[in-house]
């Protein structure tokens, strides 16, 4: 299968992209780079949970955002870079312990935008939650 990526990744490289941030202080962690996708997971914890203790959905929306950023910046040419237009995300279960897994695939990788869906589990396999990124592509200096 042909590979989407147009600059050198592997989880060393994304997990280091993405240090010194939100999503190392949540605990997000990059588990897997497929050569037309990306998934990383995120805690259901202390840090994760709002005050009914389940998984914040926000924090749902900054592992999509992470997920579908990264794969949007490492599938854009050398010279572009790329920027958040639009985020939406359907909260479909929720979760209280563990945790959740996502998986982020492009649906279009234009030459102005790429479109990421994002698709987020739990330990059992069931959609938690899912989200649609919209991203510009720019040139560098743009």
């Amino acid at each position: 299968m042909a590979t989407i990526w147009k600059r050198p990744i592997d989880l060393v490289t994304v997990q280091s992209v993405n240090s010194h941030c939100a999503v190392e202080h949540l605990g997000i962690e990059f588990l897997e780079v497929g050569a037309d996708f990306l998934r990383a997971r995120v805690p259901v914890d202390a840090r994760t949970r709002q005050p009914m203790g389940i998984l914040h959905g926000g924090v749902s929306v900054v592992l999509a955002e992470t997920l579908g950023s990264t794969g949007a910046a490492f599938a854009a040419e050398p010279g572009q870079r790329v920027v958040g237009l639009e985020v939406n995300a359907n909260h479909l279960r929720s979760a209280t312990t563990g945790w959740v897994t996502g998986t982020a695939r492009p649906i279009h990788l234009g030459r102005s935008t790429q479109v990421w869906q994002i698709e987020m589990k739990d330990e059992q396999g069931r959609p938690t939650c899912i989200s649609r990124l919209t991203m510009a592509v720019l040139a560098d200096g743009a």
